[in-house]
């Protein structure tokens, strides 16, 4: 049986699931190869994509291709592109429709092995705290590890998440747009290439 496979069948958050405001049953969205070279690493799948199990089917995703800089067709080619969030599954949202956090069980679960899974990854766009935690180990704020993004760059860049949730954050910080992005995509078209 194939660590795909495995993880397509978890469902060992089933009871967190059910006792959070939406009361849903876990599915877990798995997307990627061994083949990949770039790795989309994020949070937690949201409910759109709970729905559709397509990892970033919402317009946080044409956010975030628009800024690698990728067609849908391009992104969404497992042969190529790994998208691997902490949490496999949607967390849910708790009594005041928030997100919840992503489970810390299925990262420990899970995410060792399939990076172990993923030997040709080339780049690491990592998104958001509880990724940057893991790759990074970073302790600061997602805008500060975002800010030291040279830090890590060309083969990983820490990113915020693409939400439409964070254009105040994106317009408060002008150089994210004219300074990492243009990197960040001549870092996606060298690993792709």
């Amino acid at each position: 049986m194939s660590l795909q496979s495995d993880i397509a069948k978890c469902r060992m958050c089933a009871p967190r699931f059910a006792g959070t405001d939406t009361q849903h049953s876990p599915r877990p969205v798995v997307w990627f190869r061994p083949s990949a070279r770039v790795l989309i690493a994020g949070q937690a799948p949201g409910l759109r994509v709970h729905k559709s199990g397509v990892p970033f089917d919402d317009r946080s995703g044409e956010r975030l291709r628009s800024w690698l800089g990728l067609t849908s067709d391009a992104f969404y080619d497992q042969s190529h592109v790994a998208i691997v969030p902490m949490a496999f599954c949607f967390p849910g949202y708790d009594a005041r429709g928030s997100d919840l956090p992503p489970p810390k069980l299925c990262g420990a679960t899970w995410h060792d092995d399939v990076m172990q899974h993923l030997p040709n990854i080339k780049l690491r766009v990592v998104i958001g705290a509880a990724a940057q935690r893991y790759h990074l180990g970073a302790r600061l704020s997602v805008t500060e590890t975002v800010q030291r993004w040279r830090d890590h760059a060309p083969q990983v860049f820490p990113l915020p998440h693409p939400s439409w949730r964070n254009t105040g954050w994106l317009k408060a910080n002008p150089w994210f747009e004219a300074d990492l992005l243009p990197e960040l995509r001549k870092a996606v078209k060298e690993a792709l290439a």
